[in-house]
């Protein structure tokens, strides 16, 4: 065995384990699994780490992966959560073997739960949520059976038929499976099946009005599709119990439930509820800002597919909770983009610099490298003249020893250009810097003094005369705290919205970023990483900083 195939064997995960004991055993001869997303909201980072998983597993093993929508709520379920749903998996890469839906077997679902119906296993009861809450008991209590537990399996037919004529109003009366009001596990306590919604579905209209619950949809659905690894987080792991009932009950494909650790991302919040949140309250721009964990929002930031695909393989499949930091995640996109992404100048805080020996009426184009790391993407000419602009913190005019970039009478070196050096300093009324007079030396084009003399500072610039103006937008962290969900008493995640969340500036950029389509990601030299935003016009460019080229943030 290879040292390769040595280190595949040693850094298998459990579930790849139980496949291969399943293969090998001949439960199953080829696998199927599936992404089960309920279209309530936009797929998050959490859920890359199951499309992963999921798809993956399907792919390396010859077999299948489904995506199928779990959509038995149709109050919180919008098209446009489908829509972008289908979109974020075939960007992270991935193909279905066949798109699903749960409404898809109402019909069936229904039927089972007359199986169930009649063999004395489920029952229509009247109780309200609020007595079902009080009846369920607790974990240290049992539970007390419902005064409805005992009606006939006649009885409970025609109730189940009348909930579905639509002959009772909203919450009346539920369909409960007949299990043990006193079993350890309260979910084992006479879950509800069914409940009367009469709300219109975004897929089968108002042809039913009785919707059956996750926990009852969730492992029928499975076996119908013929599931044979149902993969889901540990949160799950207590309804697998009833998962297995169910499936034993109605003596169906008994497909098989697996739970693994969720994704904890530190500096951010994964719970739909408080995305949704922060999108209602105006907090963020939408599910896409790129300040969100969303995929559409790291998609938008300038995040890649390869760089999420590769921190889900990073990061592993575990059984237990852990919380990843997200400078890996981070680490990810530099590791992914410093390959593809091509080399340009952009001056974000623009200071103006004459060359005063430089000629007026002249222009000139410099080759640059468009990205040093990969040899075959070539070079561009980038325009210079006689007036520039540089960083304004790439200048100071009482600087500190070991200081290496431009200063009064210091010699620096434009990138790609000459070598340049500060001899006057303009100010305004108020002292504010505004400009700089500096003198070149043309026999150093390209950077290098033929004399042989050391400038150990280089800086880069924009001609002034070509350069675009363009909106770059700042993003940096959501949150200031690592565990914004860990609140101090009296406060609550909405307290640690980090305020330089986002700051936008107006950036001076090479005329080479003129036109770029949407997604489009480049290297800011000596600054970050940066994509061109869908807010971008002909007119007015718009870019996101994805990354800046190290990590800014230190643990305190």
């Amino acid at each position: 065995m290879s040292e390769e195939q040595t280190q595949q064997v040693a850094s298998k995960h459990f579930i790849q384990e139980i496949i291969e004991e399943d293969l090998a055993n001949g439960k199953h001869t080829s696998i199927q699994t599936r992404f089960p997303p309920e279209p309530n909201g936009f797929l998050h980072i959490g859920h890359a780490k199951a499309i992963c998983l999921s798809f993956g597993l399907a792919k390396q093993y010859g077999g299948k992966c489904n995506l199928r929508f779990d959509d038995t709520n149709p109050v919180k379920e919008e098209q446009k959560y489908i829509d972008s749903i289908i979109e974020d998996v075939r960007w992270m890469g991935f193909m279905w073997d066949k798109l699903c839906y749960a409404s898809d077997y109402f019909e069936m679902l229904y039927n089972f739960a007359l199986k169930l119906i009649d063999a004395g296993l489920a029952y229509v009861d009247d109780l309200s949520g609020e007595e079902m809450r009080a009846y369920r008991g607790n974990l240290t209590e049992p539970g007390r059976e419902s005064p409805h537990r005992s009606r006939s399996r006649e009885e409970n037919r025609a109730l189940f038929a009348a909930m579905r004529a639509g002959q009772f109003p909203d919450g009346a009366k539920v369909l409960r499976a007949k299990i043990d009001m006193a079993h350890p596990n309260i979910n084992m306590r006479d879950p509800v099946l069914y409940r009367i919604l009469k709300a219109e579905h975004h897929r089968t209209g108002n042809t039913w009005c009785i919707y059956p619950m996750y926990d009852y949809t969730h492992g029928q659905s499975d076996s119908i599709e013929g599931v044979t690894h149902s993969l889901c987080t540990l949160e799950f792991e207590s309804h697998r119990p009833l998962y297995n009932w169910f499936i034993e009950q109605l003596g169906i494909f008994p497909s098989r439930q697996i739970e693994f650790a969720r994704m904890n991302l530190n500096y951010t919040v994964m719970s739909k509820r408080k995305l949704l949140e922060l999108v209602n309250n105006g907090l963020v721009s939408a599910w896409d800002d790129p300040r969100m964990p969303t995929i559409s929002g790291l998609r938008r930031r300038g995040y890649t597919a390869a760089s999420l695909r590769n921190f889900c393989e990073k990061i592993g499949i575990a059984k237990r909770e852990n919380t990843i930091d997200l400078s890996l995640l981070e680490f990810c996109i530099r590791e992914d983009l410093n390959k593809t992404a091509p080399r340009v100048m952009a001056v974000l805080d623009p200071l103006k610099v004459v060359i005063t020996n430089y000629a007026e009426d002249v222009d000139e184009e410099l080759d640059a490298v468009n990205n040093p790391e990969d040899p075959n993407a070539g070079t561009r000419k980038v325009p210079f003249s006689r007036e520039i602009y540089i960083e304004r913190d790439d200048f100071m005019e009482d600087p500190p020893k070991k200081y290496f970039r431009l200063a009064p009478g210091q010699e620096v070196r434009l990138r790609y250009a000459y070598l340049i050096t500060c001899q006057e300093v303009i100010k305004d009324a108020d002292g504010k810097i505004v400009e700089l007079r500096c003198s070149y030396d043309p026999n150093t084009r390209g950077g290098n003094a033929p004399d042989g003399r050391k400038v150990k500072g280089t800086i880069h610039w924009v001609s002034a005369s070509h350069a675009i103006t363009a909106d770059v937008r700042l993003y940096d962290r959501l949150f200031s705290v690592e565990n914004p969900d860990k609140a101090e008493d009296g406060k609550t995640y909405l307290d640690y919205i980090n305020p330089e969340s986002l700051k936008t500036i107006q950036a001076k950029l090479e005329p080479s970023l003129a036109g770029k389509p949407a997604g489009w990601s480049c290297q800011f030299e000596r600054t970050g990483y940066f994509c061109v935003d869908t807010d971008s016009t002909p007119d007015l460019p718009v870019f996101n900083r994805t990354v800046g080229l190290k990590d800014s943030w230190t643990k305190g």
